[in-house]
């Protein structure tokens, strides 16, 4: 056991360096914050004109460490589509006044997913249905008409592990709100172990990097994240692309993610599958190194 913890704490130590460094980029990001259940909540508001029975809600979850506005440039893609996006600073963020518990030691070791388990991070898991039970509770909330029908899920890191839990992989967790789920470099050793990533039965895009060391093989190896899953099923890994390319810190990839995410969750909560299908026909767009899905 002390090798693993020993090795954790080194991981923290790295990953704290880098929030450090998100902590800046995060406080400058426009965004409403609301309190709801004693939770720091960012709000970014849709563009454009409501449609009929209200806008679709995308609920974003941060990585270990990070913050609800980590990752704000593609909060912005999501509210300049037309979708209300909500962010909650769940009790490890350590960026974001309101954090609840700063903690330099995970939950259980990163290097040993097989000691997880449906209790593991179930925290980050309530925060997310507390969001959605303050959203859905109104016909309209903070002034934007919300449709219940229309609810998808998207996280980094721990937050991938977050989102795709609530999608099923940890059936006790599983939300039937949930109508699609955005995995971006998710920690789902986990679930490979002993989740249930092919009962999930909601569409899923998996994200990762050619440099993204830690946790893409995990989804793109045979028998990992991405063929494990129930179909409809995506997979998009970008050239160059570190583990932190999803957040503030790097803007390289920042347009791409972009348009990935945004066709994506357009497929599954607006039924336009317009933009995402050139996405995935060669030859692919640039700093793609790998883009396959499957429908059914």
């Amino acid at each position: 056991m002390g090798a693993p913890v020993s090795a954790d704490i080194r991981f923290m130590k790295r990953l704290l360096l880098a929030v450090s460094l998100l902590q800046v980029s995060c406080f400058s990001q426009p965004s409403e914050h609301l309190g709801i259940a004693g939770r720091d909540i960012a709000l970014w508001r849709p563009k454009g004109a409501a449609p009929s029975k209200g806008y679709p809600l995308i609920v974003f979850s941060h990585g270990c460490g990070g913050c609800n506005t980590q990752s704000s440039a593609l909060m912005d893609a999501f509210s300049g589509a037309g979708y209300v996006v909500l962010a909650p600073n769940h009790q490890d963020a350590r960026c974001g006044g309101a954090a609840r518990r700063r903690t330099a030691q995970p939950e259980e070791s990163f290097r040993q997913p097989d000691h997880w388990n449906d209790r593991t991070y179930r925290d980050r898991a309530e925060d997310v249905e507390a969001v959605l039970d303050a959203v859905l509770r109104e016909k309209t909330f903070h002034g934007i008409s919300v449709d219940a029908e229309r609810i998808g899920l998207a996280g980094h890191s721990l937050g991938g592990y977050t989102v795709l839990g609530l999608a099923g992989a940890w059936p006790s967790w599983k939300d039937a709100r949930v109508k699609a789920v955005l995995a971006l470099s998710p920690f789902c050793a986990p679930y490979l172990e002993k989740g249930a990533l092919g009962h999930m039965s909601v569409p899923v895009m998996y994200q990762g990097g050619t440099l993204d060391l830690g946790i893409t093989p995990f989804v793109r190896r045979p028998q990992g994240a991405f063929d494990s899953s129930s179909a409809p099923k995506y997979y998009v890994e970008f050239n160059g692309a570190g583990h932190f390319a999803w957040t503030n810190l790097n803007p390289k990839f920042q347009p791409a993610i972009g348009d990935y995410s945004v066709a994506f969750f357009d497929r599954y909560l607006k039924s336009s599958s317009d933009r995402i299908a050139p996405l995935f026909q060669k030859p692919y767009p640039r700093q793609i190194s790998s883009a396959k899905f499957k429908s059914t």
